[in-house]
This record gives structure tokens, sequence and C-alpha cells, in this order.
């Protein structure tokens, strides 16, 4: 006997920006079209006092973490849909990460929701493993423009990656986290950025999650944005519950 427990969606994008407020008319028409239970941004540029700018109808729980220069900043948009209860939030002054523990309908999460640096992106995000190490679980799920591809196939030019960026995979392996989208899709390239620059598209935008609810992850895809230079990736979880055994239904045994 199953019991299906509840189902979230987490949705993750650099938005590039959010001063503009035709742009922010736009991602908030975004965010009600995709209807997700989270809704991670990175790079949203506002400052603290700009809360009410990033305002959505329906996802009232806005958490925030700036830096006085509007340079880089994270924000988690919370579904009103969902009973969600906060236990501890961690933010970066640098406005480089934000970190919620909580609950979704009595399942408990930790969330990360991560903007790399342009330079130095997989060492920045290693040392930020390390010092979050105490606070990351099973039930943790780690979003966010990571500025880094996993793997040779996260880019066009299937350029081999770095010494940094093997030694950041090593760690992510240490701590049982897994490259969700990799792990569903190990033969699909799929990007999220093109670089004007070098005239190449990468994945450089995360979802990792515990190896261990690798069977929870129903779905992870990349959905285009048309309003920033990155495109999104959105994972859908499904919580089920085993009853316990002995608690099986009862049937009449019909040779009897």
């Amino acid at each position: 006997m199953v019991v299906v427990g509840p189902h979230i969606s987490i949705i993750t994008l650099n938005v590039n920006g959010l001063n503009s407020p035709i742009k922010r008319h736009r991602v908030a028409g975004w965010i009600k079209e995709q209807d997700p239970t989270i809704c991670c941004l990175q790079e949203i540029h506002l400052s603290p006092k700009d809360k009410q700018r990033l305002r959505v109808k329906g996802w009232r729980t806005i958490l925030q973490a700036n830096n006085e220069q509007k340079k880089a900043d994270v924000a988690i948009l919370i579904s009103d849909k969902v009973d969600f209860k906060a236990k501890q939030i961690k933010k970066d002054k640098e406005g480089q990460y934000i970190m919620i523990k909580g609950t979704f309908h009595q399942e408990d999460i930790t969330l990360i929701n991560i903007y790399a640096p342009n330079t130095g992106a997989p060492k920045f995000v290693k040392q930020l493993l390390i010092e979050l190490k105490e606070d990351i679980n099973n039930n943790t799920i780690i979003v966010g423009d990571l500025n880094t591809p996993l793997t040779p196939m996260d880019r066009t030019s299937r350029q081999k990656i770095n010494k940094e960026i093997i030694e950041l995979n090593e760690k992510l392996d240490q701590m049982d986290l897994i490259d969700v989208y990799r792990t569903l899709h190990p033969k699909t390239a799929g990007y999220t950025f093109f670089s004007s620059a070098h005239g190449t598209f990468s994945r450089i935008d995360h979802i990792l999650g515990n190896k261990a609810n690798i069977n929870k992850y129903k779905r992870v895809e990349i959905i285009s944005s048309i309003f920033s230079d990155h495109n999104a990736m959105k994972l859908e979880i499904n919580y089920k519950k085993n009853a316990e055994k002995g608690a099986k239904m009862w049937r009449l045994n019909n040779t009897l």
C-alpha cells in the first residue's frame, strides 16, 4: 500500500537584473505561467528596500540576500498554495547565496540558492559547500547559477574540464550530491547560457540533490526564457511514503 505524498516543483533562473518595471512585469507573468512551488532567482540587482518590487501575486513569501552595490543578489519566492514553515534562514552579506531550512507539508527541506561569481566560480562553490557542510543533508536541494559547466558535455566546445571543476566534482561526490539533470539525462546536451564573447552554449545553471533521493526526482527540464541571457531549470519532486509493513490491504483468497 503506497501513500502518495506532496508534489513540489522548484524553478531556478538568473534573471540578469530586475530594475526595469517592464521586465519585472514579464518575469511575474512568467512565474505565474510556470506555477512553481518554489522560485529561485539570481542576479535580481535589487536592494533590501526594493522587496515590494519583487511582488508576484500568489507568491507572498519572499526571502532575499542582497549586497549594497546591487551586483549579485538572490531571492526565493514560495507559493501561497503550500504549507511552508521556515525553521532557519542563512543569508550571505555579499548576496551570493541564501539558505532556508523548513518543512513543506511536514516534509523537511533544505534549499540553497547560489549565484557564483564569474571568476573563480568552481572554487567559490566548493568553499561554500565546505562552509555549509553541517547544514547539507539528504533533504538538501542546491540550485542556481554556478557559472560552471560540470562536464565536457555541458559546453558546445566539448572543452575538457579544468582542475578546479574536477575538485568541485570530487567534493560533490564526497557529499553524495548529484547533478540531477545529468543523472536523469546522461546523453542529452542541454544548455542554459549563450556566451556571445566565445560564441558557445553551456550549462552553467544547475540543480543538485542528494543521490539517495534519485527516485523522488520525477522530472528535470530546461525552460527557455526570452527576457534573460539564461534559460531556467525546473525540477519536479514527488514525496512518496510507504506504509508500515503489515499495513497491507486485506483481500479474500478466491481459491479457498
